[in-house]
């Protein structure tokens, strides 16, 4: 199970360049082997809860807010935000500088969801500076995972993606919705992109609570989290977060030497299994861990063990 509340010792805000600054948090030993954690959405910001899958005594805990969400800044639920500059090689460039700025020369990497996407990205540009890695609900972020998120899936769940469909001008209702979202949600009139942020999130919510055990953050009852959450996830995946098709799995070459575990839910909606096995099978190195009763929440019982389990075990798993 995952450790007590764990308070940060550390926290500041980083310049990285096109007026943007990330905010960052460092808990658990000061002196600790470092692990980074990158947060899903994109645009969901950190939270204190995943910290506490990591040993306080043994690790030195580092999150940050992605560009645009959480405390760091510019916030993406401002009016006329411009998210040019927020980008998935933006990210990889900040976890450079924060690394930098942390005076840490290799890391653990944990992803959850996007941030899967984000950690193998990263490890890809970057192994020399990556530890081990370890990915929850596994993604690679391609257009037939945003197809099914927000097309094939609505087979399951025929009345919240009728309304999620009628959300959208009619003319946009066969096309592409991400598409339809991305351009009301850049709409300065907040009587409509307020709307179509609560919108998308009701999509989102059906597939998160498919498992009862599962809840909603919180934070989704602010209208400000999840305009900027809404507004990052359709940048992103408008712009198929500027990655080829297959280049996650085309690069797993270079991830060859890192100890890797994988943990995926066998009953995630959100993420099918399918995409932690095609993984699995372009890099054989990675362990695959399938949790036979979860879905794609971290924090239900089942998964959370498996997770601590793991972090526990990379202890005995770093390169010299």
């Amino acid at each position: 199970m995952p450790y007590p509340d764990i308070i940060p010792f550390d926290e500041g805000l980083l310049e990285v360049g096109d007026g943007q600054r990330i905010y960052w948090v460092q808990s658990g030993n000061p002196e600790g082997t470092p692990v980074l954690i990158l947060h899903g959405g994109p645009g969901s910001g950190s939270s204190a809860g995943t910290r506490r899958y990591f040993d306080p005594q043994y690790y030195r805990i580092i999150q940050f807010d992605q560009r645009g969400c959480g405390g760091s800044l510019p916030h993406a639920s401002e009016p006329l935000i411009d998210l040019s500059a927020n980008t998935t090689w933006h990210t990889i460039a900040d976890i450079e500088r924060l690394r930098l700025r942390l005076g840490i020369e290799r890391w653990i990497i944990f992803g959850n969801s996007w941030g899967c996407t984000l950690a193998l990205a990263y490890a890809e540009t970057h192994p020399q500076r990556v530890e081990s890695l370890l990915l929850v609900g596994v993604t690679m972020t391609r257009r037939s995972e945003i197809d099914w998120l927000y097309q094939g899936l609505g087979r399951f769940f025929p009345v919240e993606w009728a309304r999620f469909r009628a959300a959208v001008p009619k003319t946009d209702r066969d096309g592409d919705l991400v598409t339809a979202y991305y351009r009301l949600l850049r709409n300065p009139d907040p009587a409509i992109h307020v709307k179509a942020a609560r919108d998308w999130h009701e999509w989102e919510a059906a597939s998160i609570l498919i498992d009862p055990r599962a809840a909603l953050s919180p934070r989704w009852s602010d209208p400000r989290y999840l305009t900027a959450r809404a507004r990052i996830i359709t940048h992103y995946f408008h712009h198929l977060a500027w990655l080829e098709e297959q280049q996650i799995l085309r690069d797993t070459h270079r991830l060859a030497g890192i100890p890797s575990t994988m943990i995926h839910g066998r009953m995630d909606l959100e993420a099918p299994l399918v995409t932690a096995w095609e993984l699995s099978q372009a890099w054989p190195e990675a362990e695959l861990v399938v949790v036979a009763n979860a879905a794609h929440s971290p924090a239900v019982s089942e998964m959370a063990t498996a997770i601590t389990r793991a972090t526990d075990g990379l202890r005995r798993h770093t390169r010299q």
